[in-house]
């Protein structure tokens, strides 16, 4: 039987991790302190944001560092991905682009009506000689800016992503999520009473992709040669595993402040009746088949729309293997439901676990409680040191094209996370 493990001890705990100051207003928490699991959100009383495209680089779990653009809080710098919006459907949104790149660069915000570009119709640009130089108005090379003002539509998620020169600034990672809340209701998904989801456990999961040939011949001014591309790294949230599973902020990943842990208790009628929602999104190339093991998702919501008929007929669907395709966005509601009830006296397991000898525990780490059972922990040998508190779930949760759940070819990294089931009573330290 073999164990989860990672190569890194990971604080998992409640306790914020906050780098530097910040002009960050964070969702669902206080003023005072970030959250270190969930969707971190940018916010403004005015709905209006400064991003700065710039460059940086990013870490990845075999030691290899990568030149990377992307859409920075200008306050803070540069980040992978671009900083999360969050937003109020109806109300005005106005997002100014500095533009500290080598070359021009641009915003389109696919799903959004009537966007304009420093007051005027946002609109492609072309050269002189008639080619296709932007889907929409850039902001200069060097130091140029432009601002974009539009209504937030309806309420779900969306990719923000480069208007320009597209197969190379997407690849370089000038992307970001946009969240448009419901007025009003800041717990549901869209307009239907049946998307709350549970204060606080709200996740956004922005897949991507690295080749780092192209990023180096971008970093050393060189052409690229798109026909041998062939992606290596593949990301949720600008990490690949087990980076994904530290807390947002992680010290030792400054510049990829967004972890991808989902963290939740089991469905229960009156103490935790609400799912949460995970928010999907894809700035890749291919399609992602994502999936969790050990439950299903419900579909609500598909690029910022309500799944639902002409007379508001709920078409929602529950999905194992969500496909997310590249440009598209899913919204879901998602909890855990102890079926069976397994508990050791009363409803016990039916087949034993392994003797330790016969089982594969890969150390120093683990997540194993040495129980099949919620809420119940056993020991584990004494050389090894183990993560699970109090004899909670680990689910793995991964693309199941399986070249992207690797670092390099390297299995077990890649677009993989976990979803984390704590008892009923919770854990000590939560």
């Amino acid at each position: 039987m073999k164990r989860f493990s990672v190569r890194r001890q990971l604080a998992l705990g409640t306790a914020a991790v906050v780098v530097g100051a910040s002009a960050l207003i964070w969702s669902q928490a206080s003023a005072a302190a970030a959250m270190s699991e969930g969707l971190l959100c940018d916010t403004d009383p005015n709905q209006t944001f400064s991003l700065t495209a710039e460059d940086g680089y990013v870490s990845t779990p075999d030691g290899n560092s990568i030149y990377m653009w992307s859409y920075g809080n200008s306050k803070r710098g540069f980040q992978l991905p671009g900083a999360i919006l969050c937003v109020e459907s109806g109300r005005q949104v106005t997002v100014v682009l500095h533009n500290t790149l080598p070359e021009a660069t641009s915003i389109v915000f696919p799903g959004q009506k009537a966007v304009k570009a420093n007051g005027n119709p946002a609109q492609p640009q072309f050269d002189t000689g008639g080619s296709l130089t932007s889907l929409v108005q850039p902001a200069a090379a060097g130091n140029g800016s432009v601002t974009y003002s539009f209504t937030a539509g309806s309420p779900g998620t969306y990719l923000y992503e480069t208007g320009t020169d597209i197969d190379k600034q997407l690849q370089m990672g000038l992307y970001g999520a946009l969240v448009v809340r419901p007025a009003g209701h800041s717990n549901q998904v869209n307009d239907r009473a049946d998307s709350v989801f549970t204060a606080g456990k709200e996740y956004v999961y922005l897949l991507s992709e690295i080749d780092p040939d192209v990023h180096l011949a971008v970093e050393r001014n060189q052409p690229v040669n798109w026909a041998t591309s062939k992606s290596r790294y593949f990301l949720i949230n600008g990490r690949s595993m087990p980076d994904t599973l530290a807390p947002n902020n992680a010290p030792w990943l400054p510049s990829q402040p967004y972890g991808a842990l989902v963290h939740i208790k089991p469905y229960d009628a009156v103490t935790n009746p609400l799912p949460a929602t995970i928010r999907y999104l894809n700035a890749g190339s291919v399609n992602y088949p994502f999936h969790p093991h050990g439950s299903d998702e419900r579909v609500i919501n598909r690029d910022g729309h309500p799944l639902q008929g002409p007379e508001g007929q709920d078409l929602s669907y529950q999905k194992y293997d969500l496909d997310v395709g590249p440009g598209q966005t899913l919204d879901v509601l998602m909890d855990w439901r102890d079926t069976e009830h397994w508990n050791a006296s009363t409803n016990p397991i039916p087949t034993q676990i392994p003797a330790i000898t016969d089982q594969l525990l890969v150390g120093p780490d683990t997540w194993f409680s040495e129980s099949g059972y919620l809420g119940t922990k056993n020991s584990v040998p004494a050389n090894l040191t183990q993560n699970n508190e109090c004899g909670e779930y680990y689910h793995i949760a991964h693309s199941h094209a399986l070249e992207q759940a690797t670092n390099y070819g390297a299995a077990f990294g890649g677009m993989m996370t976990v979803f984390r089931i704590d008892p009923p009573a919770g854990c000590p330290n939560q």
